[in-house]
């Protein structure tokens, strides 16, 4: 048997690079990431918890410990993440509410996240530095 010609003329190798993604996909997209971030620190939180419960030395290197440059910006880095995962979670809750499900209230959806995890970003540099 023949294979036939095929009349389709869709692409058969997509170049990844050249497509311009929705500021939707990039909102997803990074709502994943954050999340994966997220869990990956948490064994840095949960070390920080047990040593500050474990002792009154354990506290007091815990609190030193935050004083420092490296420290500030890895909780200011792990703060804004969850800020941001946060705030696109709960706009996926939304959407699965029934607003926002058009393209047009996704896009809107998606700038707001990002607008107030901005700000969110700002606010936990004020506080912490």
């Amino acid at each position: 048997m023949k294979p036939r010609a095929s009349s389709d003329k869709r692409p058969v190798n997509l170049d990844i690079g050249s497509m311009r993604l929705p500021i939707t996909a990039y909102v997803s997209i990074s709502h994943r990431l954050s999340g994966v971030f997220l869990f990956l620190v948490s064994g840095v939180l949960v070390w920080a918890l047990d040593a500050s419960l474990r002792s009154e030395e354990g506290f007091a290197m815990v609190v030193s410990a935050t004083g420092s440059a490296p420290v500030k910006a890895l909780i200011w880095v792990m703060a804004s993440a969850l800020t941001y995962h946060s705030l696109a979670g709960v706009k996926h809750l939304i959407m699965d509410l029934g607003f926002g499900e058009t393209m047009a209230g996704g896009v809107l959806g998606a700038r707001i996240v990002i607008a107030l995890a901005a700000l969110g970003a700002a606010g936990w540099g004020v506080i912490l530095w």
